[in-house]
């Protein structure tokens, strides 16, 4: 029997690995408006880090400058202006 083929390998996948939604340039700040926002949901509420892909530390600081940015009204703290369709 010859042993250098084998039935039951998992076949290699190649997979484009994601690039991180923070750079290490940017600075994680209430100010940084353009950052901040892409870690909000349409309803206003601050995403899981399961969904933003970033590490612990980095949504600690996301988190608190979410909630200095709203504290500051720079963002609303809902967002609940439901778009009637008809």
């Amino acid at each position: 029997m010859n042993k250098s083929k084998r039935p039951f390998t998992k076949s290699k996948r190649s997979f484009r690995r994601r690039l991180p939604p923070i750079q290490s340039g940017d600075r994680i700040d209430y100010r940084n408006m353009s950052l901040i926002s892409r870690f909000i949901s349409e309803q206003g509420k601050i995403l899981t880090r399961r969904v933003n892909r970033v590490t612990l530390k980095q949504q600690r600081l996301i988190t608190i400058a979410i909630k200095q940015a709203r504290i500051l009204s720079l963002l609303p703290f809902l967002n609940n202006q439901k778009q009637f369709e008809r």
